[in-house]
């Protein structure tokens, strides 16, 4: 089974500081990493490789720093990896994302599955995955937890708002990965050493032949909601407090009278 695996790189949101007056992150320093989601993916494309064969390929689009952070991927089982470079990417723009993933898909050749997480960790818009299965033509099963190969056919269980669905494909489809798919192995010594010698192409949007209309995303401000404590104390038994709490919720507009 040919298997690619989207991943992204993303801040580690665990070492990001808010500015008190502001609002707006500190990034200055913080390191870079696979987005959690996208491990998610990277998971079930190696446990997939492992029990039926195949290949595995890591495919994402950053900043040079991708070189280091890819590592992880090849680390945890990828075959291979290719890297769509640019210095000045910003992120936040999952149109020009998907177009760009499908023009080096369509250079590496045709795939059996292609894997997403549903997310990623830091935008969180969910746009990437449909809109690069738009982009091939292929079709896509979204929010799945659990994904099985059984006779020749993709069996994934997809979490909706109310209740589970079992879909039933052939290959040749786009799957997004929720975070109960599976937990992310964790790579031994060895392998982060061997990681370093698997093959790695590195490409760029002019080597792909880009074209863009024009019609991508701007991001105007990125700053934290504003949070503002009431210090409010309530003592007492537990029928009073549970009155006072209720009547506070009310005049906060949290509850409805």
């Amino acid at each position: 089974m040919n298997i690619l695996v989207c991943v992204k790189q993303v801040l580690d949101l665990n070492q990001i500081r808010i500015k008190a007056d502001t609002g707006e992150p500190v990034i200055s320093g913080v390191p870079y990493r696979l987005s959690e989601f996208d491990k998610n993916a990277l998971e079930a494309a190696i446990t997939l490789k492992e029990k039926h064969g195949g290949k595995v390929t890591a495919l994402s689009f950053g900043t040079s720093r991708l070189k280091e952070t890819i590592k992880e991927a090849l680390a945890m089982g990828a075959d291979e990896a290719m890297l769509i470079v640019e210095e000045n990417w910003a992120g936040g723009d999952p149109g020009r994302t998907a177009g760009l993933l499908s023009l080096a898909i369509q250079k590496l050749g045709a795939f059996d599955l292609i894997l997403v997480g549903e997310g990623s960790a830091d935008n969180y818009s969910g746009q990437v995955g449909p809109r690069l299965a738009e982009r091939l033509g292929i079709p896509q099963v979204t929010y799945v937890r659990v994904l099985e190969f059984v006779e020749g056919k993709i069996l994934a269980t997809r979490d909706l708002e109310d209740c589970y669905e079992v879909v039933e494909s052939p290959l040749g489809i786009l799957v997004s990965a929720t975070s109960e798919l599976n937990s992310p192995r964790l790579p031994s010594l060895m392998k982060i050493l061997a990681a370093g010698k698997k093959p790695l192409t590195i490409t760029t949007p002019a080597e792909l032949q880009e074209v863009r209309d024009g019609t991508g995303v701007e991001q105007i401000r990125n700053v934290a909601p504003p949070l503002s404590r009431k210090r409010v104390l309530l003592e007492g038994d537990a029928d009073k407090v549970t009155e006072e709490l209720v009547l506070a919720l009310q005049n906060e507009g949290v509850l409805r009278r």
